[in-house]
């Protein structure tokens, strides 16, 4: 069920590969949302949460040997149930806008087409993790992986240091599921400058407002 289905709140999520500029357009989106009146929630995946922060420490720490595939899709599906239970579905039923900084779809793209885990078994553990709150409007701010690295992202985290092949098959899958459906996503040229970027995704997600609680 879409979180609009019960005419109350709005999840809209953001998606893209390393670099992207997600976090700048969702600080963008809240603060235009917030001057229209709106109440504003902005979370990231994983974490969000004392136990989703726990598990983002836990999979991000330096360990010689990054986790086996089936045990980080496990870690982002429980970080992914707790922001639903605690901050997402409860920020929904108030009414207000969530802007999360990946969702599912990340899931989808990092580790089935990333990392190659069998289809099923991802939809599966995505749709225990989700509890049935899927986004109204999913936002991709698309860029080629060595774009991204460019933009200084190479050297954090195990996830940001895997090989190019590996960001773009992320990115592909990506785009793969855009074009799946249409009607939620909306991919954004993220080589663009940052305002003209938060323009084109404001349009989307103004409709969305029109007629929700203030």
């Amino acid at each position: 069920m879409s979180a609009a289905g019960d005419g109350r709140g709005r999840l809209v999520t953001l998606e893209g590969g390393e670099g992207a500029g997600k976090s700048t357009q969702i600080e963008a989106l809240a603060r235009l949302a917030r001057d229209a009146g709106h109440e504003v929630v902005t979370c990231r995946e994983p974490g969000g949460t004392a136990l989703g922060e726990a598990l983002r420490a836990a999979l991000f720490a330096d360990h010689p040997r990054p986790p086996a595939p089936e045990a980080e899709l496990l870690v982002f599906a429980a970080a992914r149930a707790q922001l639903v239970a605690e901050v997402i579905r409860p920020a929904l039923e108030r009414g207000a806008l969530v802007l999360c900084d990946r969702y599912a779809d990340s899931t989808t793209a990092y580790q089935r087409f990333g990392r190659g885990l069998d289809a099923t078994l991802v939809a599966s553990v995505n749709a225990v993790a989700t509890g049935g709150v899927t986004p109204d409007l999913t936002l991709l701010l698309d860029l080629d992986p060595t774009d991204g690295f460019a933009r200084g992202e190479r050297g954090g985290d195990y996830l940001e240091r895997e090989t190019l092949a590996f960001h773009r098959r992320v990115r592909l899958g990506y785009l793969e599921l855009a074009a799946a459906e249409p009607g939620r996503w909306i991919v954004l040229d993220a080589t663009k400058p940052a305002p003209q970027i938060t323009h084109a995704a404001w349009r989307r997600i103004q409709p969305l407002l029109a007629g929700a609680p203030r």
